[in-house]
């Protein structure tokens, strides 16, 4: 089980959204951004905490189908909480799912820049944020280890003002633990291998 879920899930108000990682390549429309894309899809899910930012989870999925954004969240977040989406029609099913669901319509990018609102804005920072981390501190990641360094961002993140607490946690992790061999981590090898419509951390 991912380690993720192990903890206590979001819970009160929760902001999801899904972003493209690793850049845009021209000439995919429909059915080809999954088939063909270099890129990673990742769903963000954020905590509504007033104004501010709780904690986050992270996930790379494999599609934009209804059952996976869904599962996620049940993995993730308490049941009856209120989830706030664009307007992605596989958002839909939240509600049958016992959350409270209060979909809105997302601007155009065009208009975000401009100074528009966001529909989800603490899930577009996270998302941004982890852009900027990923670029600024590693230029660039593999996509079979991106799973990996959503970890390390989502660890890093929800621990931010407890530094004392993230370090006990580091080092308790790594006496409990033995290395990982370099040629196991090459190619994302120690990742767990599943169906390619499952996502690899459920």
């Amino acid at each position: 089980m991912n380690r993720l879920l192990e903890r206590e899930p979001l819970w009160g108000e929760v902001e999801a959204d899904e972003t493209w990682v690793g850049g845009t390549q021209a000439g995919l429309r429909g059915s080809r951004q999954l088939k063909g894309r270099k890129a990673a899809l990742v769903l963000a899910l954020v905590e509504k905490r007033g104004r501010g930012t709780g904690r986050i989870r992270m996930a790379v999925i494999p599609d934009f189908k209804r059952v996976t954004l869904t599962g996620f969240l049940q993995q993730n977040v308490v049941p009856g909480s209120t989830v706030y989406t664009d307007g992605l029609k596989s958002f839909t099913g939240l509600q049958e799912a016992g959350f409270q669901h209060v979909p809105r319509n997302q601007p155009l990018r065009t208009d975000l820049r401009k100074g528009a609102k966001s529909a989800v804005p603490l899930a577009d920072r996270a998302i941004g944020n982890l852009q900027q981390w990923l670029l600024g501190t590693y230029h660039g990641v593999s996509r079979d280890q991106l799973q990996f360094y959503l970890d390390e961002f989502v660890f890093r993140h929800n621990r931010r003002r407890q530094p004392m607490a993230a370090f006990q946690t580091l080092l308790g992790l790594g006496t409990g633990r033995t290395p990982t061999p370099y040629e196991r981590i090459r190619g994302a090898r120690d990742m767990p291998q599943l169906p390619q419509s499952a996502n690899p951390n459920w």
